[in-house]
C-alpha cells in the first residue's frame, strides 16, 4: 500500500503558485525562471532535464534547466541527445513502466536504477527522481530531477507527480530552438563578461565577485549593466534566462570561464 501524503498549508500555496505560474511558461525563459522559482519551493533540486521521446524512444526535444554552473564535461553526459544519462533514465524507466522512480545513492541500501550509482557519482550526484507520462500514441515526456534536497523522499515524487500536467504542456508549448524569441545578442560577450555571467550564476553577489576576480563592485555593475544591454534584458535573473535561452553557458562558453576564473584571481593575488 502506497504511503498517504497530506499536504501542509504552505505546501498546498506552494503547489497552487507553482500550477498558475506554469499555465504561462511559454518560452525558455519562462521555464528557466518558474523551474527555478516556483518549483525550487516543492522540489528542490540541482538539474532538471525536460524531454520528449518520439514513439520508438527517439528525443524528439531535450530542455536542460539548472541555477548553478554545470562543468563542460558533466553538461554534455547528461544531456547528450544520443547517449546522455538523462536520456538513458528516461527511456529505461518508460520502457520499463516504472514510474514514478526516485532512487537515493546516499543511501548504502540497493537503489532503482542501482546500474547508475557510479555513473552518477562521477558527476556529482546522489540522487535523481523520475516522472513522465509514459508511452502516448505520440510518444513521451519525462522529466528528471537531478540532485534533490534534502534527501529525496516519497514527498518529493508526489510533489512531481502533481506538477506533471503543468510540466508537459510548458514543455510542448516552447517554440524550437531555432525560432527562440530575441534573436542573437548584439555582440558576443567578451572573456570577463563570461566570468561574471559564470559566477552570477553561481550566486555570487557583486562585492563577491569583486573579490574573486580581483575588481572593484562598481566595476562588476559596470560590466553586468554592458550584459544586460547586450542581452537586452533589464535584470539578473533575466540575465540568465536569456543565456540558458542562447546556450551561451554550454559547451565551455561561460561555464569553462567560471571554472578558470578562480584559479585566475589566485594568480593575480600571488603575482601581487
Amino acid at each position: 500500500m502506497e504511503p498517504v501524503v497530506i499536504l501542509s498549508r504552505q505546501e498546498q500555496e506552494y503547489l497552487l503558485c507553482a500550477i498558475e505560474s506554469g499555465l504561462r511558461v511559454a518560452s525558455q525563459r519562462q521555464l528557466f525562471l518558474w523551474a527555478q522559482g516556483q518549483v525550487q519551493a516543492l522540489l528542490p533540486h540541482r538539474v532538471l532535464v525536460g524531454l520528449e521521446l518520439g514513439p520508438g524512444g527517439t528525443p524528439a526535444r531535450l530542455e536542460c534547466v539548472h541555477g548553478t554552473v554545470l562543468a563542460p564535461a558533466a553538461q554534455r553526459a547528461l544531456t547528450d541527445g544520443r547517449d546522455g544519462l538523462a536520456l538513458r533514465i528516461a527511456r529505461q524507466c518508460v520502457q520499463g513502466g516504472r514510474l514514478p522512480v526516485l532512487a537515493d545513492f546516499g543511501m548504502a541500501a540497493r537503489q532503482p536504477l542501482e546500474g547508475l550509482r557510479e555513473e552518477m557519482k562521477r558527476i556529482g550526484f546522489d540522487s535523481v527522481l523520475v516522472h513522465g507520462t509514459g508511452p502516448t500514441s505520440a510518444g513521451a515526456s519525462v522529466f528528471v530531477l537531478f540532485g534533490l534536497a534534502p534527501r529525496p523522499n516519497a514527498r518529493h515524487a508526489y510533489f512531481l507527480e502533481l506538477l506533471l500536467p503543468c510540466l508537459h504542456l510548458a514543455l510542448g508549448r516552447l517554440p524550437p530552438r531555432r525560432a527562440a524569441a530575441g534573436g542573437t545578442p548584439v555582440r558576443p560577450l567578451s572573456a570577463r563578461e563570461a566570468e561574471i555571467v559564470g559566477w552570477l550564476r553561481a550566486g555570487k553577489s557583486n562585492d563577491e565577485m569583486g573579490r574573486i576576480l580581483g575588481i572593484s563592485a562598481l566595476t562588476v555593475k559596470n560590466h553586468l549593466q554592458r550584459i544586460y544591454r547586450t542581452l537586452g534584458v533589464s535584470n539578473r535573473a533575466h540575465a540568465l534566462a536569456r543565456c540558458m535561452e542562447l546556450r551561451l553557458l554550454e559547451e565551455g562558453s561561460a561555464a569553462a570561464a567560471c571554472q578558470d576564473c578562480g584559479a585566475s584571481a589566485a594568480a593575480r593575488r600571488m603575482a601581487s
